[in-house]
C-alpha cells in the first residue's frame, strides 16, 4: 500500500486526488492547501484529510510514501525539495519549472538525495496520441514531413490569479503547449531550432495566443499553436508523412483517423478511432508512475523528457522576446 499526499487542491490537485482516492493499491492520506474551504471540501470528496500546510501535514501524518506537487510552477522548487529533503518519491505536475536551469536543479536534487521523481506530461497517456505515435513507429504513414497541433482554451482562473503574472507561470507556451512540444519530442526526436511568435507583452487582458515553429534534428518541421481566447477546450492534431495522414480532433466524434493512401486507392481508408473517455488518461499516468515506483522501472515519462520540454518551451519565449529564431544546443 502506498500512502500519497497531495500538495494543492486546484484543478490538478483535484484530478489526481480523485484518480489515487480510486486505486486499490493507494491510500490517499491527506490533502493540503492554504484554502481551508477548498481543502476540507477536496479532503471530503475524497475521504481524507485536510491541512493548511505541508509542515503540518508532515508532523501529523504517522506515514508518507510519495509527495504529489500539485502547485503553481513557481513553487515547484520549494515543494519537491521538500519531499526530497524528507526522503520520499515525488510526481511534479509539469512544467517542471520556469527554466531548463531550474528543472536541472529540481533533478539533480532528487538524484542526490536518493528519491525518485516523476513529471505529470499527461499528453502520453492520452489513447488518441499513443496510437498516433504507434502508427508512425510503424510505418503507417511513411516518413513524416510536417505536423500541426491546436491547443486552446478560455484563459484560466486559479488561485491568486497567477497564470496572468507572468513572472509565476511563463504564459500559455510554458503552462499549456508544453504538452505538444513534449508529444512531438516523443514521437520524432529531439528539436534543433524554434521561431514563434505570440500576443505577449501586447496587453491583451486576459487573453494570449501562440504560434511556434519547431525544427527537428531529423529535418520534420511541426507548427504549434496554442490559444487561450476560445470558450471551451479542444486539441487538435496532424501528422502529415509521405504514404498518409493522421487526424485528430476532440472536437469530433471520431477524433482520431488515420489513412494509408495507397490503401485508401485499393482497398479504402484505415480509420481507428480511440476514446479518451474509456479510461481517464490522468489515473493511467498516475498508476503508471505509483508501478514504476513498487517495481523499480523505467517511466514512460523521463526526467530528462521534462527538462528537454521546458528547454523547448523558453527557446519559444526567447524567439517571441528578440524576434529571431533560437537554436538548441
Amino acid at each position: 500500500m502506498h500512502h500519497v499526499l497531495v500538495i494543492g487542491a486546484g484543478t490538478m490537485g483535484t484530478v489526481h486526488a480523485k484518480s489515487y482516492a480510486a486505486m486499490q493499491n493507494v491510500e490517499l492520506v491527506g490533502i493540503v492547501d492554504l484554502r481551508g474551504e477548498r481543502g476540507r471540501e477536496l479532503a471530503a470528496e475524497t475521504n481524507t484529510q485536510w491541512f493548511a500546510s505541508y509542515d503540518e501535514a508532515m508532523e501529523k501524518l504517522e506515514r508518507v510514501d510519495i509527495i504529489d506537487v500539485c502547485l503553481p510552477t513557481y513553487l515547484h522548487k520549494t515543494y519537491v525539495q521538500k519531499a526530497a529533503d524528507a526522503g520520499k518519491h515525488v510526481i511534479c505536475e509539469k512544467p517542471l519549472a520556469r527554466s531548463k536551469e531550474e528543472a536541472q536543479s529540481i533533478v539533480d536534487y532528487c538524484s542526490e538525495k536518493n528519491v525518485k521523481l516523476f513529471v505529470g506530461h499527461v499528453l502520453r497517456f492520452f489513447p488518441e496520441y499513443e496510437k498516433s505515435r504507434q502508427l508512425v513507429n510503424e510505418g503507417t504513414i511513411g516518413n513524416v514531413g510536417v505536423a500541426r497541433t491546436f491547443r486552446g482554451g478560455i484563459f484560466p482562473t486559479a488561485w491568486n490569479d497567477w497564470y496572468a503574472d507572468y513572472k509565476n507561470s511563463g504564459g500559455l507556451v510554458l503552462d499549456m503547449i508544453i504538452h505538444d512540444f513534449d508529444f512531438l519530442r516523443w514521437c520524432f526526436g529531439d528539436v534543433e531550432r524554434v521561431y514563434a511568435k505570440s500576443l505577449l507583452g501586447r496587453g491583451f487582458a486576459r487573453i494570449d495566443y501562440a504560434l511556434v515553429t519547431l525544427r527537428f534534428k531529423s529535418g520534420m518541421i511541426a507548427h504549434v499553436e496554442g490559444s487561450w481566447a476560445h470558450e471551451g477546450f479542444s486539441m487538435k492534431m496532424e501528422l502529415a508523412g509521405s504514404e498518409g495522414i493522421i487526424q485528430y480532433d476532440s472536437a469530433k466524434e471520431k477524433p482520431l483517423i488515420a489513412v494509408n493512401r495507397a490503401k485508401q486507392a485499393g482497398m479504402g481508408g484505415v480509420a481507428v478511432p480511440e476514446s479518451p473517455l474509456r479510461e481517464n488518461p490522468y489515473f493511467r499516468e498516475l498508476k503508471h508512475f505509483i508501478d514504476c515506483i513498487e517495481n523499480d522501472l523505467e517511466p514512460r515519462v523521463t526526467v530528462e523528457d521534462a527538462v528537454k520540454a521546458v528547454e523547448i518551451a523558453r527557446a519559444a519565449l526567447e524567439s517571441i522576446e528578440t524576434g529571431k529564431p533560437v537554436t538548441l544546443v
